[in-house]
């Protein structure tokens, strides 16, 4: 009975659910999620026949994402946090994304439309969980391609800045933008880029590296061409323009004439001179300049600012004439002299030669140093080629106009040695007195072979002036006349014949040398060398030498040691011929017997000699 009933109700329900589908109309699917008990079906309270579920499973497919499905689909933005958007995607739930993912787009708003990817199906809080970037970055390389191939304009955000550039997001892929690419002018910020969105146009894809090079200057580069052509079209020699300072090289300055760019000289810059043009331009700034040349494609043009103003030289004031005294900065030095601004843009040149009175020239650097405030003479002015000489020695009294009173001949000084060559010392009195000293007179006793030997420059020398030339400026002067002559005493001293103890300092060739003192240096011949055993002496030995030869003029000694016993040999037999013929007078010997005395003695010697040798 029970079982008949159960068999009825479900007759029952059948018939009600195929009335139904009869008679009502379709429900939406969102409707029938929100009002079907799915506790009762789970339980199996209230079923539903097989060709509802089926319905209702076509609805889901037509109408619902498949979360399991890794593909990118389109979805709604619903609400915005401030961390977060709430992305419809007509799943079960609604997605949740960063808003880190659409920093490219500062200007997402409710009701946009977005690419997303299902990240996660169920996070823990069984919220879904869906990625802009990767639904940007699976579509990404179709887009760029696409905007590479037609040229199309991309938005892009710069997230940074690398070496070199930026890195930009487009599409969710990092694109390179070259420094170059930013902009027709020169980029001295790069971090004004920094988190901006900007658009961009795709000029270089590396489809192996999967690199992407983007730029900015190529949208705004037409343009430029365009208002390039038509001032380049228009220039003229001579004609004034309006440009901004565009860069700063240590040679000259480029200016942007409006998309057209000229280089205007460090020369041309200023009438004074600069050492760098920054002293006269500043980045970005506003001038006039004048064109003063390009070539035939107008693609270099060469621009001066100082043209603008009258030339400094035709400003200068007719009054300034040769003998005038001036005052000036020293701008330049060079080797031969230095540069002088009397007046902005009018220089003079002092000599080297009119720095001082002196005749031993010395480099300018040594009067003037660049900076230094001078006065000068004005010595030769030349308005038309615009040449001025100055000088500076003359604003102090020549000091060879009263030489023959402050250096007469013969009068003594000290001097400072300036210079040396060869063949002498010069030695400065004062400024621009010079004196030279012969190498001759720079020592009485002492062979000098370069004057170095002697002093060093710096040096302070007494000196005696020896000759005075006025006209022609020249002194010569001696550093040994101011001591007595040491060779007026050894001239008696060493005179011929006297004998002196020595010892030989050194073999050379032909003899020996003897240092008498440190003055006299003696020179014995090797025959002179001999002693009276046949032997020669030898370095260290010593003896006694007479001197056989004395120059004062050349400062030369000859001595020798042989003529020491040589000479007692010649004594000893004139004492025999004396005693032989006293002899001859007490006895009166004979003829014969001296004749004998004479030759025993001559005997003797020959057997001396015979046993020397």
């Amino acid at each position: 009975m029970a079982e008949e009933k159960t068999t009825v109700e479900v007759d029952e329900t059948a018939a009600t659910t195929q009335e139904t589908k009869v008679e009502a109309p379709v429900q939406d699917p969102k409707e029938f999620l929100a009002s079907f008990d799915w506790d009762k079906y789970e339980q199996g309270i209230e079923r539903v026949d097989d060709s509802k579920l089926k319905e209702f499973e076509e609805l889901v497919a037509e109408n619902f994402v498949d979360t399991a499905d890794a593909e990118v689909v389109e979805g709604t933005v619903v609400y915005l946090t401030e961390r977060e958007a709430i992305i419809d995607i007509n799943a079960k739930s609604e997605g949740v994304i960063s808003l880190n993912e659409f920093r490219y787009n500062p200007d997402l708003k409710v009701g946009d439309k977005v690419e997303v990817l299902i990240d996660i199906r169920e996070d823990k809080s069984g919220q879904l969980v869906l990625s802009h970037r990767k639904a940007r970055t699976i579509m990404a390389w179709d887009r760029v391609n696409a905007a590479h191939d037609k040229e199309e304009i991309v938005s892009g955000f710069v997230k940074c800045r690398t070496k070199g550039g930026m890195i930009v997001d487009v599409f969710g892929i990092e694109a390179f933008l070259p420094g170059s690419q930013i902009d027709v002018k020169p980029i001295r910020d790069y971090d004004q880029y920094v988190n901006k969105t900007m658009e961009f146009k795709v000029v270089k894809i590396n489809h192996e590296f999967k690199n992407v090079v983007v730029s900015h200057k190529a949208l705004i580069e037409a343009d430029i061409e365009e208002q390039k052509k038509e001032i380049i079209g228009q220039l003229e020699k001579g004609q004034v323009l309006e440009g901004v300072v565009k860069n700063i090289t240590s040679y000259g300055v480029f200016i942007d004439l409006g998309g057209v760019d000229g280089l205007v000289h460090i020369t041309d810059l200023s009438w004074s001179r600069i050492n760098h043009p920054n002293e006269v331009v500043e980045l970005d700034q506003k001038l006039n300049v004048v064109i003063l040349d390009f070539d035939e494609n107008k693609s270099r043009i060469q621009l001066g600012l100082k043209q603008l103003e009258k030339h400094p030289w035709d400003a200068l004031s007719e009054d300034i004439k040769i003998g005038d005294k001036v005052k000036g900065k020293v701008v330049v030095i060079a080797d031969y002299g230095a540069f002088i601004e009397v007046a902005e843009g009018v220089e003079g040149l002092i000599h080297v030669s009119e720095m001082s009175w002196s005749t031993h020239l010395r480099s300018a650097q040594d009067f003037v140093k660049v900076g230094d405030q001078v006065e000068a003479v004005v010595l030769t002015l030349d308005r038309e080629d615009r040449k001025m000489s100055l000088g500076i020695k003359q604003l102090t009294p020549d000091p060879w106009t009263d030489i023959t009173t402050k250096y007469p001949v013969g009068s003594k000084h000290k001097g400072i040695v300036r210079n040396f060559t060869n063949f002498g010392v010069f030695v400065e009195l004062e400024e621009g007195i010079d004196g030279l000293i012969y190498i001759s007179d720079l020592s009485w006793t002492k062979k000098i072979k370069h004057p170095s030997e002697f002093v060093t420059v710096g040096d302070t020398l007494e000196v005696e002036v020896l000759e005075l030339d006025v006209e022609g400026r020249k002194l010569s002067l001696g550093h040994k006349q101011t001591t007595e002559n040491p060779w007026d005493k050894y001239e008696t001293e060493f005179a011929l014949d006297t004998v002196h103890k020595g010892t030989i300092a050194e073999i050379v060739d032909k003899g020996a040398t003897i240092d008498f003192n440190e003055d006299i240096v003696a020179f014995v011949p090797s025959r002179h060398l001999e002693k009276e055993d046949g032997k020669k002496l030898v370095k260290g030995e010593e003896a006694e030498f007479k001197i056989i030869e004395f120059n004062k003029e050349f400062k030369r000694v000859v001595a020798s040691h042989t003529a020491i016993f040589r000479e007692e040999e010649q004594r000893n037999v004139k004492a025999a011929v004396k005693k032989a013929a006293a002899s001859a007078d007490e006895a009166k010997p004979t003829i014969g017997d001296a004749n004998e005395a004479l030759q025993a003695l001559k005997d003797k010697m020959e057997a001396n000699d015979k046993k020397k040798k």
